[in-house]
């Protein structure tokens, strides 16, 4: 780990004023700490005794804290350590760190030296707004936003920090008179694996977003060293290996090593006396494991201010056992270590092991821990343990964090020694819970000997919640057994499960949806009796996205349009987008706006031949579906509508329009049918590719290892977005509002945020086919038959059978049948019902296309109706109404022609 190295003018302060008996407390000069919200770390070092937060005995699991005399730290001006934002300046900077830091002079230097090298002076410059935003919010004592998150998919972080201190331009001129291309550093980075899909990313827009309204803010999460997996493929079959981005370094992250919290696992209760006389639980942990925090600064766009995740890396008490080494036993020497350290490894280890069922419980308490302890910890160096929930607003993102509930809990009652009503009213005040889906395998429930085994302590509290809220639902509603079965915390069905969505709702003061649509199903069905017997705990706030990212950065050419058009402040007030309807009547923008595509296409195609090989024709159809693989999303219907484009071709007919159709997503390493999907869309690519006459026309691309550097090539150059999962599934996606802010026109169903979006662009700007949420339910309900929707679609009969017959696969034969037979005797996501409504709708894409003019006017208007997606207005949504913080202005000049969204 490269650290920050002092002015020399700095240097040696921590050893000043240090008496005989040790280092004097005393208040912190907050300009050089690097935590935010009241988390000052001290210069010079001491162990503060307390108890353990695990068993409540003083010894392991003290905290390192490092302290400071004031009388030996002079106050010093913040502008004198700032470092510039001028080429001189940059270049200078630039060139020190690639010495000083690197140990490299420029003749030696790679590519990777001068990526690190930008980075650590592009860091410099983010930890000087860092440190003026922990003084701002140390010294005003502001409410904080906690957000808690499995994932967070940041992104490459060069090239947005860059936009966001307004420097890219004068960095640019610098590196250039070094011979050096800014570009190639960019594209250089190995992007953090810290996420999966919508729900981390999510999590990163809204980390920004926070700190684009001023609102002080600490993200936690896992410091995973492998990440999610780098996607491969071979013979059209997706392979995973570790992503390990973390081999060449991470310049962005900061590890506070002073500080250490102890996890523990397993091991047994006992009842105990305190010093007070009173009873209380103790819970002696059969093992224990550290978390150390890594801090990485995230910075607000047109604001000074800026927050930071915290994500924790996990190690073991004692690493390494010499006396088993001495003895010849290496392996036993580092087994603590090891085991220890795996619960950091990667993002969702597979659950259909006994011991990776157990190591993702692991993992969730293991980060909900440390944060919690953290918090705490921040707190108390002011305030006062009753404070909690007035200082901090926790939101759970997603059913992941919500063993947060029981530790908070435990940390409450065992260790702060605080009764349970005064305990439970600070934990239901503090926790607010987001809901991201409706799918059963993603509600999560722990099967009850796992729980007890692992977490014994906490099982007796989520007991004694369960025992207090069903007597509460009694008394509510009376004589209704079947309700408290449905209600408990404890699946009583078959073999016994905690119910963690049933946890976060019933702790939380406020439970939200992330689209209209989501949010009324989840009143109606996942949560329909807690809805009732709470209806004022539930809302909505539909989910948003970086504009920021997404916008200008990804689509720098589009982004210089708007602003000529609608003035060069523009991008940062999403509102202003809506004025971008009247130019969409104007003939020579339109042109412009054609012209902006044709660009982004043209650019994408040399990516691909650079990368893969493979073929875009920039005039044809840019028909794109880039997210997670998984029967719900339905990438095989997309797939059957090629398949019969191509049937099509195969007879001859020649008003095909040309189209490009362009796959990117992850499936699941232990999800064998989404697995199949990407074989089988890689089997019809090569096919159409063998044939001279349809590959013409018709053309398939899948790009692998999708993430967000990829998307920032995907979403500006396309012309379709397949937004097409079963009506009631979705809960709001992210991927639409990313494709329609890039001029994409959607095909979709009205699922997740689809609904929303249709309304904000125009129900004439938007391709609607498929059942509604209600028509499916009525449908399954009555017994639905895809057989019979087989047999009465020829198309579909001989699609299916040359699929299942083995003309995508002569070398196997057989190797679709599963998916064919998955269809065909349950099709559970509608696939073939929704097959020719989607066909028809295609149809209709294609008539379209072929008008310019009008399919411009549609794209443009979509981008005007995306004002309301961003996630500064979903994040002031969530400040004013559930998260009850104020906007803190730390000062400070804001960078380019960004402007402060309206702040809550």
């Amino acid at each position: 780990m490269h650290g920050y190295t002092a002015p020399r003018h700095l240097r040696g302060l921590g050893q000043r004023g240090r008496g005989a008996a040790g280092e004097q407390r005393g208040e912190v000069f907050a300009d050089l700490l690097l935590t935010c919200a009241g988390c000052h770390e001290r210069l010079g070092l001491m162990r503060a005794p307390r108890a353990s937060a695990v068993s409540g005995r003083a010894g392991r699991g003290s905290v390192i804290v490092r302290t400071m005399s004031t009388a030996a730290f002079p106050p010093v001006a913040q502008d004198t350590l700032a470092p510039g934002l001028d080429e001189a300046e940059i270049r200078a900077d630039f060139l020190r760190k690639l010495s000083f830091e690197l140990a490299k002079f420029p003749e030696v230097a790679t590519r990777n030296d001068h990526y690190l090298a930008l980075a650590y002076a592009v860091r410099d410059r983010l930890l000087q707004r860092w440190v003026r935003s922990a003084r701002a919010y140390f010294e005003g004592q502001s409410r904080t936003v906690v957000y808690l998150s499995a994932e967070y998919l940041v992104g490459p972080q060069l090239g947005i920090n860059l936009m966001k201190l307004g420097i890219e331009e004068p960095t640019r001129r610098a590196l250039r008179s070094l011979g050096i291309d800014l570009a190639e550093l960019i594209d250089q980075e190995e992007e953090p694996g810290l996420g999966n899909g919508g729900l981390g990313r999510l999590a990163a827009c809204f980390m920004e977003s926070l700190g684009t309204l001023r609102v002080p803010a600490i993200g936690y999460g896992i410091r995973y060293e492998y990440g999610i997996f780098d996607q491969a493929i071979r013979d059209g079959w997706q392979h995973e290996r570790a992503d390990r981005w973390l081999r060449l370094g991470n310049p962005w992250e900061v590890r506070r090593y002073e500080l250490e919290f102890p996890v523990g696992f397993g091991g047994s209760t006992e009842r105990v006396e305190d010093a007070t006389g009173h009873w209380r639980m103790r819970w002696n942990p059969e093992r224990v494991v550290l978390g150390v925090p890594f801090d990485t600064p995230q910075l607000g766009n047109g604001s000074s201010n800026a927050n930071f995740l915290r994500l924790w890396g996990a190690t073991a008490p004692e690493e390494f056992d010499l006396a088993a080494f001495h003895a010849g036993d290496y392996r036993r020497a580092a087994d603590a270590k090891v085991r220890s350290e795996n619960i950091a490894k990667i993002l969702y280890p597979n659950d259909h092991t006994p011991a990776g069922k157990q190591l993702r419980l692991e993992q969730q308490l293991f980060f909900v821990s440390c944060s919690l302890q953290d918090m705490i910890r921040l707190l108390l160096q002011r305030g006062d343990i009753r404070e909690l929930a007035d200082k901090f607003a926790i939101q759970l993102n997603d059913t992941h964090p919500a063993l947060a509930v029981a530790e908070l809990m435990r940390l409450l009652l065992d260790i702060h020694g605080l009764g349970w009503e005064e305990a439970w009213s600070i934990t239901s005040r503090a926790f607010s819970y987001t809901n991201h889906t409706l799918l059963p395998e993603a509600l999560e429930m722990w099967p009850l000997p796992l729980f007890e085994r692992i977490l014994p302590r906490h099982l007796q509290i989520v007991f004694e919640i369960n025992r207090r809220f069903l007597a509460q639902v009694e008394e509510l509603r009376p004589g209704e057994p079947e309700l408290l079965a449905r209600c408990s915390l404890i699946d009583e069905a078959g073999q016994k499960a905690v119910r963690m969505a049933h946890l976060a709702t019933v702790a939380s003061h406020t439970v939200n949806g992330v689209s209209e649509l989501h949010s009324g199903l989840l009143r109606a069905t996942v949560l329909k009796d807690f809805a009732e017997l709470y209806p004022e705990r539930f809302t909505n706030v539909t989910n948003g996205v970086s504009f920021a990212r997404f916008l200008r950065l990804a689509n720098p050419r589009l982004a210089a349009l708007l602003q000529q058009a609608l003035g060069a402040d523009c991008l940062g007030d999403p509102a202003r987008l809506q004025a971008l309807s009247v130019c969409a009547e104007d003939e020579d923008f339109r042109q412009r706006w054609r012209e902006v595509k044709l660009a982004n296409k043209r650019e994408l195609s040399a990516w691909l031949v650079r990368t893969s090989g493979a073929l875009l024709d920039p005039d044809a159809l840019l028909d794109v579906q880039c997210k997670r693989i998984h029967e719900y999303k339905r990438q095989h219907l997309n797939l059957l509508h090629v398949l019969w484009l191509y049937e099509r071709i195969r007879r001859g007919e020649t008003d095909v329009l040309p189209r490009t159709v362009l796959f990117a997503g992850k499936a699941a390493p232990d999800y064998f049918l989404a697995k199949l999907i990407v074989r089988l869309i890689h089997a019809v690519a090569a096919t159409i590719a063998a044939d001279p006459h349809a590959r013409e026309q018709l053309r398939v691309i899948f790009v692998p290892d999708f993430n967000v550097k990829n998307a920032q090539r995907l979403y500006p150059a396309a012309d379709l977005s397949e937004q097409i999962s079963t009506a009631g599934y979705e809960a709001s996606g992210t991927g639409n509002m990313k494709l329609a802010l890039n001029g994409a026109l959607t095909i979709g169903t009205l699922d997740g945020a689809n609904v929303e979006i249709r309304e904000a662009v125009g129900a004439e700007n938007f391709f609607l086919f498929g059942l509604e949420a209600d028509e499916i339910r009525r449908r399954r309900h009555e017994g639905y038959d895809p057989r019979a929707v087989v047999e009465q679609d020829a198309d579909l009969q001989g699609i299916l059978w040359d699929i299942g017959s083995g003309r995508y696969s002569p070398q196997e034969p057989q190797l679709f049948a599963p998916l064919v037979r998955s269809l065909v005797e349950r099709d559970p996501f509608f696939v073939l019902a929704d097959f020719r409504a989607y066909v028809e709708c295609q149809r209709r894409v294609a008539a379209a296309f072929r008008a310019p003019e009008a399919w411009t006017r549609a794209s443009i208007h979509n981008v005007a109706g995306m004002g309301r997606f961003s996630s500064d207005r979903a994040v002031a949504e969530y400040a004013s109404r559930i998260w009850r913080v104020q906007p803190v202005d730390v000062g400070g000049q804001a960078a380019g022609p960004w402007r402060p969204a309206s702040a809550p």
